[in-house]
């Protein structure tokens, strides 16, 4: 009993506020279920939570003094040691409610921005989170006194690699600016690899949407590969590029960070270069989690698509469809898939495949046999073909990009007939 107990008391022990402004935020029990899905990946227990429908909002603490009292009393009997509010606060707000409840008070933004501290594995994901996470803090800075002393250590005070993070203000101006100059000069590197990407024509299919969505498991399904795929929010990151092969063609799949509602707008900006693989793709796969609230999924995903200005076609994706039967409520031009069960991807392939048929020209060739030569010469310009021996002639089938079929235009003409 004394080890369970020690374990528990590992645990931040979270509080969860949560302000209903309107209608459109009254599906309490999906946003409870999210920040509860949040808490936990980022490492605390939920003890406990309290919401309240605001016509009037106060400007100093958001809710009225009685209401504030009330979840007082009721985070001390549970022996919370952290709130956490679901949503963006002012700092002056964020100041006055922890003063309040005389307790580690923290809101969406910081435990979204403690979560990408902890699962940034690379170099550039490390860079972009701690900027993220540094601009949120001196923006925060002034005035804070006592509700930053309460912070400690734990959520919302870690960086990447479980550093902690600063608080002077002299520091982190100068560290800002010293990220920033990394991340532009690895920003110019990413840029070169894609336009060397361009330069050679390759195709890309980027994986965007919701996190936790399937996306990961998704490109293993496709690829065959074994990228970390885990039942988690931000499981994934840092950029994932797969190739997979299509109708006689390939194309490179690219996986990144999943999207969230109420996403820090800083934390879009800091990954403006992992992002920028997304818009810049030939094509998006907008991946929803059929089993939650897609509608909602969808609309952060179209919503933060429009913020990186994507231009690129989009097919909707429905996974974790294993064990729906009534698909009538959905989307008709979706694509109905179970990444973990392997269903749905060969219709999945067939509609990616028809967005780039029109770059392709597929034929079939009847050279003679001293005409091989010269076949062989222009054949890593093809993106596949296949040869057969006959008794009079080679016969080659062969799948090309249209931008390449003038290298294939005297082996056409002398073609047998």
């Amino acid at each position: 009993m004394d080890i369970i107990e020690d374990f528990e008391s590992f645990y931040e022990k979270a509080y969860l506020l949560i302000p209903v402004f309107s209608s459109q935020d009254a599906d309490v029990d999906e946003r409870v279920k999210e920040l509860k899905e949040l808490v936990k990946t980022a490492g605390a227990k939920t003890v406990g939570y309290s919401y309240q429908f605001l016509r009037e909002v106060s400007p100093a603490t958001i809710f009225g003094s009685g209401k504030l009292l009330e979840m007082k009393n009721e985070m001390n009997s549970l022996g919370a040691n952290l709130v956490i509010f679901d949503g963006k606060l002012s700092p002056s707000q964020a100041q006055n409610l922890s003063d309040f409840l005389e307790i580690k008070f923290i809101d969406r933004t910081a435990l979204i921005l403690d979560i990408f501290a902890l699962n940034a594995k690379t170099k550039e994901g490390k860079l972009q989170v701690e900027l993220a996470q540094l601009e949120y803090v001196l923006s925060r800075l002034k005035g804070q006194g006592k509700a930053l002393s309460r912070l400690g250590g734990g959520i919302g005070t870690r960086g990447p690699g479980e550093t902690k993070l600063e608080t002077d203000r002299r520091y982190i101006r100068q560290r800002i600016k010293n990220l920033k100059d990394q991340l532009e000069d690895l920003s110019r590197k990413r840029k070169l690899f894609t336009e060397k990407r361009e330069k050679n024509n390759t195709l890309t299919v980027a994986l965007a949407g919701y996190t936790n969505a399937g996306k990961s498991t998704l490109l293993n399904a496709l690829s065959g590969s074994s990228v970390l795929a885990e039942d988690k929010l931000f499981a994934t990151l840092d950029p994932t590029v797969r190739k997979i092969e299509l109708d006689g063609f390939s194309v490179l799949l690219i996986d990144t960070v999943g999207f969230i509602k109420d996403i820090p707008t800083n934390l879009i900006k800091a990954f403006k270069s992992t992002l920028d693989s997304v818009k810049d793709a030939d094509l998006i796969l907008n991946v929803c989690d059929a089993t939650g609230d897609w509608q909602k999924q969808n609309e952060v995903t179209e919503s933060i698509l429009r913020e990186l200005n994507s231009s690129s076609p989009i097919i909707k994706v429905f996974n974790k469809c294993e064990d729906i039967g009534d698909f009538s409520f959905y989307p008709t031009d979706a694509v109905f898939i179970s990444a973990l069960f392997s269903k749905g991807l060969d219709q999945l392939k067939r509609r990616i495949a028809e967005v780039f048929n029109d770059k392709f020209l597929r034929c079939e060739l009847k050279l003679n046999f001293d005409e091989i030569s010269k076949f062989y010469k222009i054949k890593d310009c093809l993106e596949s073909y296949e040869i057969n021996y006959l008794d009079d002639y080679v016969k080659v089938n062969l799948c090309v990009k249209k931008i390449y079929y003038s290298k294939l235009t005297e082996l056409i003409k002398k073609s047998v007939e």
